[in-house]
This record gives C-alpha cells, sequence and structure tokens, in this order.
C-alpha cells in the first residue's frame, strides 16, 4: 500500500490538484466574472436579501436558505478549523490573503453552476425537486453517458470517502482530547445520523437549516471574542497576511514559505474549501423552490463568501492574534490542535471541550450535506426505491468504518475522485454558461422592473440560447392556463351543481324539507 501511494496516488492527485485543476478554476473562475460583469460585486447586497427572504416560494418544498444551509454544510466542516491551519504552517500567513482572492472568483462561478442546477432540475417525490451537474450534462448538453460518469464519482467520493473522512476527524478528536473510545463514537455518529438520513433530503434540509447557523454562529461569536481580546495584535496580524502573500515578510526572514508557497496554498485551500466549481454544491441548489433560478445561484454564491471571507479568516486571525502560530508545526499539530490551543491560550482551558465539540457538530453536519448530495446522484441513476435504503445503510457503515479505521489512502483516493468530478463539472459549465448568463440578463431586467419575485420564464425568452426542456420554467401565464384547463371539469361540475335547486331545512334546522 505504501508503494500505491508513493508511486501512484500522491503523484496522481498532485498534477491534477497543483497542475490542472488550480488552474481550470481560477481560470473559469475569472472568464465568468468578466462575462457577468462582476456579479458578486454588484448583486452582494442582493444575495443577503434573497437569504434571507421569507420561505413563501417554497409551498412546501425546500427553501432557498434551507438549500443554503444544505450547501453551507458540505463546504463548511472541520476544514475550516483543521485545514486553514494548516494552510498557514505550509504556505505562511500570504496563504490566507491567496484564499480571499480564489473565493471571490469563486463566488462567480457558484453562480454559474447553482443557477443552472436550478434550470435544469426535474421533480422530485412530493414537492420537491431533484438536479445538479449530472442532471444540467444530460439535460442541457444531451449526455447521458458523461451525466452517469459524473453521479458514479459523486456518490463515492461525497457518499462514502468523505464522510468516512469527516468521521474519522471526529473519532480522533474526541480520542485524543476527551479519551473516548473509537468504538463509542462510532456507535454514536450511526445512532445520530441515521434517522436523519432515512428522512431524505428535506429532513436534512430542516436539520441543517436551524443547526448550522447555531453551530456556525457560535464559533464565529469565540473566534470575536478572542480576536477582540488580542485587537492591539489584530493591525499586525493583518498586515503580515498581506505582506507574506507578495513574499515581503518571508524575505526578511522567519516567515515559512515564500510567494510560490503562499500562493499555491492560498489557491487550493480557497478552491477546495468554497468547492465553487467543483460540482458538490449545485445539487443542493437544485432543491430549492424558487420563482428564478439566478436567486439560488446567488444564494449558494454567498455560500462561497461565508466559507472563506468569513469562517476560514476567522479561524486564520484567532491563529494569529493568539500568539501561537508556529510555522515549524506539521501534521496533526498544525490542524484543529493549532485552532483549540490558539482559542485555549485566550480563553482558557475550559475552551476546549467546546472546541471539541464545534468540531464535532461541523463534522457531523458535513456528513449530512455530503451523504445529501450522493443521493441526489443515485436517483439520477434511476435505482429503485429499495435501492436508496441499501445506499443509506452502506453511508452508515462507511461513517462507522471511518471512525475505526486509519483513512489516508481513502482520503487520496476520494481526493482523485473530486479531482475527475470537477474535471467534468468545469467542461460543462463553460458550455453551458450563456443559458446561466441568461437568467442573470432576465433577473435583472426584473430587478430594474421592481418585480423580482415573478416567476421566471423559460420558454419564448429572448435573453436564452432556446427553451429549456421540461415544464418547470414554463412561466406564471402558462401555469395560470395550464391550472384553468385542469380545473376545467371541476369547474363545469360545480356549475351544474349550482344549477340545481339547493334543498332547504325545515324550520327547525332538522334536515332537509321535501322539495315535492
Amino acid at each position: 500500500m505504501d508503494w500505491l501511494m508513493t508511486n501512484l496516488i500522491d503523484p496522481l492527485t498532485t498534477v491534477i490538484y497543483n497542475y490542472v485543476l488550480c488552474v481550470l478554476l481560477v481560470g473559469a473562475g475569472l472568464w465568468f466574472t468578466i462575462r457577468s460583469r462582476g456579479l458578486q460585486f454588484r448583486l452582494f447586497t442582493r444575495m443577503i436579501k434573497v437569504v434571507t427572504q421569507p420561505s413563501t416560494d417554497a409551498a412546501g418544498g425546500i427553501s432557498s436558505f434551507q438549500a443554503f444551509a444544505v450547501g453551507l454544510a458540505s463546504r463548511v466542516g472541520t476544514g475550516n478549523i483543521a485545514g486553514v491551519a494548516i494552510a498557514l504552517t505550509i504556505g505562511g500567513p500570504g496563504s490566507i490573503f491567496w484564499m480571499w482572492c480564489v473565493a471571490a472568483l469563486s463566488m462567480a462561478t457558484a453562480f454559474i453552476e447553482s443557477t443552472l442546477a436550478q434550470m435544469f432540475k426535474v421533480r422530485g417525490p412530493g414537492r420537491t425537486f431533484v438536479g445538479g451537474p449530472a442532471y444540467y450534462i444530460q439535460r442541457g448538453l444531451g449526455s447521458r453517458r458523461w451525466g452517469v460518469v459524473f453521479a458514479i464519482l459523486l456518490i463515492f467520493a461525497f457518499g462514502f470517502a468523505f464522510n468516512m473522512v469527516q468521521a474519522n476527524s471526529i473519532s480522533d478528536t474526541v480520542s485524543k482530547v476527551h479519551g473516548i473510545s473509537p468504538g463509542i463514537t462510532a456507535v454514536v455518529l450511526v445512532v445520530l445520523a441515521a434517522p436523519i438520513l432515512f428522512g431524505g433530503t428535506k429532513r436534512i434540509a430542516s436539520i441543517s437549516g436551524v443547526a448550522l447557523p447555531i453551530i456556525a454562529g457560535a464559533y464565529l461569536l469565540v473566534a470575536v471574542v478572542v480576536i477582540a481580546l488580542n485587537i492591539s495584535a489584530l493591525p499586525d496580524a493583518l498586515g503580515l497576511i498581506v505582506r507574506s502573500a507578495f513574499g515581503l515578510e518571508q524575505a526578511a526572514g522567519g516567515i515559512a514559505g515564500g510567494m510560490f508557497a503562499s500562493l499555491i496554498n492560498g489557491v487550493k485551500r480557497g478552491l477546495f474549501s468554497n468547492e465553487g466549481g467543483m460540482g458538490s454544491a449545485p445539487n443542493a441548489a437544485a432543491t430549492a423552490t424558487v420563482s428564478h433560478p439566478a436567486k439560488q445561484g446567488l444564494v449558494q454564491s454567498l455560500g462561497v463568501f461565508v466559507d472563506t471571507m468569513v469562517v476560514c479568516t476567522a479561524t486564520a486571525l484567532v491563529i494569529l492574534v493568539s500568539g501561537v502560530y508556529d510555522p515549524s508545526l506539521t501534521g496533526t499539530a498544525a490542524g484543529g490542535a493549532l485552532t483549540t490551543a490558539a482559542v485555549a491560550s485566550t480563553l482558557g482551558s475550559w475552551a476546549i471541550p467546546l472546541m471539541t465539540g464545534m468540531i464535532f457538530l461541523f463534522a457531523f453536519t458535513s456528513v449530512l450535506g455530503n451523504y445529501s448530495y450522493a443521493e441526489v446522484n443515485f436517483a439520477f441513476l434511476g435505482v429503485k426505491s429499495g435501492a436508496l435504503t441499501a445506499l443509506r445503510v452502506l453511508v452508515l457503515a462507511t461513517v462507522a468504518l471511518g471512525a475505526l479505521v486509519d483513512l489516508e489512502v481513502a482520503w487520496s483516493v476520494a481526493d482523485i475522485a473530486m479531482g475527475f468530478m470537477a474535471l467534468v463539472n468545469l467542461v460543462a459549465i463553460v458550455r453551458l454558461a450563456p443559458w446561466a448568463l441568461g437568467a442573470l440578463r432576465d433577473y435583472e431586467k426584473r430587478l430594474a422592473s421592481r418585480n423580482p419575485n415573478s416567476w421566471f420564464e423559460g420558454s419564448n425568452n429572448p435573453e436564452l440560447p432556446g427553451d429549456l426542456p421540461g415544464d418547470i420554467w414554463i412561466g406564471e401565464a402558462t401555469m395560470e392556463t395550464d391550472l384553468a384547463a385542469a380545473l376545467a371539469p371541476i369547474l363545469i361540475v360545480d356549475e351544474d351543481r349550482a344549477s340545481q335547486p339547493r334543498p332547504t331545512t325545515n324550520s327547525d334546522g332538522s334536515g332537509p324539507t321535501s322539495l315535492g
């Protein structure tokens, strides 16, 4: 296995991520930013308005905020706590600056892919919808084959491998900090996850919509308190980030990495934390019931901002202002343990169990979000309902296994699967971008006319390259016509009944009188 890791898996991962994906994802983000005229900057306040709107559009389905929470649940995980700390030690504080830059570009990419997911979604069970890259590859590009390839890669990466890694993060943390057996952790995770997973994506959305804001809010509150108590060190920390990004601090000595190390690690951390362009968040975006596909594009774009510019930045500043930053640290010492030590150094040892709980909850919500992506793509393959039960059982089994074993190989293989998944998605969204950009123009026209909540027209829309397939985006006028046609027989019956004499009641109200 060591030979396989050294000679095949590690080199392949390095090529895919360092030389292929980084270039393509950054390039795509820049291209979409130019084509959309910097939508992430122009419409930032609109993003906040859309995500905070009452869920009146949902009509029994999943609201924009719930889809936002599911997407954020997958984005925000242990990587925001441990991954940022590792990026700091490998690439230096400058990596945070480049992380900001790539996140700004990824916001445009996230808009494109999530808008496409809304445009090409299909009806799911009940009053919900399903969609994502597999669906817009098949319906937009006409390639069922590549849709299946994407779905299989995602199911493996998010349904199994990444969930094993998240479970391992939980198990490793509670074992080292509190001495709790991995076996106990495995049982607890399965018991907690089972009723949620078997409830389906709508239950996951409901749980995530409540739990994640509380968890993220609590973590950010802790971060703000730590930064406030070390406020005198904040200007130096921000200055260090900027100087190190361009190699100025490294040239003076004493700081890990150089400009290239800061650049490459910041880009990688930004790209793979916010997941913009990776093809994962669109699976959550498609499930939302909204009046216009661009709304969910804006919502998921905001998710990139929250993940990187808010949560990751909070972690970096906590480490830097607390004085525990040590570029010589590596491995687990530079991960979640470093962030925990930074908090504890300011707030005291009582904060260690608090951080452990947050890491647990972040990882657990990631498990839920990851599974919801797998379920959507499992449905795309056209499997029967019994197979869905088997999927849920297998996911729970891998979660338990992940809590018990070392996952270096699983993590590396999952990275490769996600890399290929991202490549397939990038090709698709670049080719389908005219549809999403057309939806953006349509939405901005509605904003200009002060009618942003009117129903999107997918047919005979001059802003689109053609007519969208299916009957979801048929427009309000068509919907009213179809509804009238559907209700016509009922209305006719009601009119016939209305023309008949109605029975009257006796004066004592005891019942109908005779009509004869």
